[in-house]
């Protein structure tokens, strides 16, 4: 297929959208068996981390965990006990694209990572806006870190994935000296631009923290447009040491975004962190890329998403093909999250153990940069 009829064939998918959409949505609200809508909201900030780990029996078996290979088994009967990070999820900007990562949070609970660590603590949204202040989400990984010595995630959709590149910059300093820690259970920043690390127990600056893992797809094209993302234009490429690991996804049309045949390389790492670049098929849509809230329901396409690995060759062709339209997306994005799900509580129990042992929580290295 030439360059020219992939993008007609594109837009005619695109004219189909809003049709779908409709059905989409009435299928995400009728789906059996949901979380409740009130969601339940985690537990207020604990002052010793540390306090959170399961009985040894199970820290064991954590330890012995592969965090580049685990199975349904391992979430579901050792990461499960074990302290979750917080995932942070941020949607597109035009409504109801939020449906779309709820779709995604509904996803994650149904793969077994804990609705607390999803849902805001406040409201209950499964997802943040691209309209906030990116500050608010860099002081909400603040403040998340103080607390669970976990690194939280950033999971970010269309113009929500301009926003998490922006909160990677904010962390980075790009954009200002000092950031304050955001309290996402009264919704207010917090008087003060600096943390008690819980590795170490020494107050250090926001500026300068890192998350684990960072996730975007279908970032940029339109929404450069939009006043709020003029900061980015010419930025959104670039990411910093405040992400350990970053996947950049596009798909090979999106009208959207502006991806076209050949556009491959769009994130590039300024430092040392570890930047992949994904070109999903044509056949995905921008808009309903995150809709997966049902593909755990189907054996065969768990066992699939399961058993996926970055290194790996799993053909999806044999799966129904609606999940073909969204198992690369969502396969590697549930590897990276439970991968650095596992990493963070292993080094929470090894950095207790340590501490317990010495006596000296000042010798436990920080992780967060």
């Amino acid at each position: 297929m030439t360059p020219a009829s992939r993008i007609a064939a594109a837009m005619a998918r695109a004219t189909r959208v809003a049709a779908f959409f409709v059905a989409a949505v009435i299928g995400l609200a009728g789906c059996a068996g949901l979380p409740a809508e009130s969601g339940t909201a985690p537990a207020s900030g604990r002052v010793d981390p540390f306090a959170a780990l399961p009985p040894p029996a199970v820290q064991e078996r954590l330890l012995a965990l592969d965090p580049d290979h685990l199975s349904d088994a391992d979430v579901r009967d050792v990461l499960a006990k074990a302290p979750a990070p917080r995932v942070i999820l941020l949607h597109g900007g035009i409504f109801p694209a939020y449906l779309m990562m709820k779709s995604f949070g509904i996803f994650l609970t149904r793969m077994g990572y804990p609705e607390s660590a999803i849902r805001d603590p406040e409201s209950g949204d499964w997802s943040y806006s691209p309209y906030d202040e990116s500050a608010k989400i860099a002081g909400i990984v603040a403040w998340e870190y103080e607390r669970s010595g976990l690194r939280p995630m950033l999971i970010g959709h269309s113009q929500g994935g301009m926003q998490a590149v922006r909160v990677l910059q904010d962390l980075a300093g790009d954009f200002g000296s000092s950031l304050d820690v955001f309290d996402p259970r009264s919704d207010k920043f917090e008087a003060r631009s600096t943390i008690v690390d819980p590795y170490t127990g020494h107050p250090r600056p926001v500026i300068g923290l890192s998350v684990s893992y960072a996730s975007v797809v279908g970032a940029g094209g339109a929404a450069f447009l939009l006043p709020n993302q003029w900061p980015m234009i010419d930025r959104l490429q670039d990411i910093p040491d405040t992400v350990d690991d970053f996947t950049g996804f596009s798909l090979a049309v999106d009208l959207v975004a502006w991806n076209f045949p050949g556009d491959s390389e769009r994130y590039r790492a300024t430092g040392t962190a570890h930047v992949r670049n994904i070109v999903l098929p044509d056949s995905y849509s921008h808009l309903f890329v995150p809709l997966v809230a049902s593909l755990p329901r189907d054996l065969a396409v768990r066992r699939w998403i399961n058993a996926w690995t970055p290194d790996g060759h799993e053909d999806p062709s044999t799966l129904p093909e609606e999940a073909q339209r969204h198992v690369l997306w969502t396969a590697d994005v549930w590897y990276s999250i439970k991968r650095h799900w596992c990493l963070e509580a292993q080094r929470l129990v090894r950095a207790a153990r340590m501490r317990d042992g010495e006596n000296a929580p000042a010798a436990v290295a920080s992780p967060a940069g």
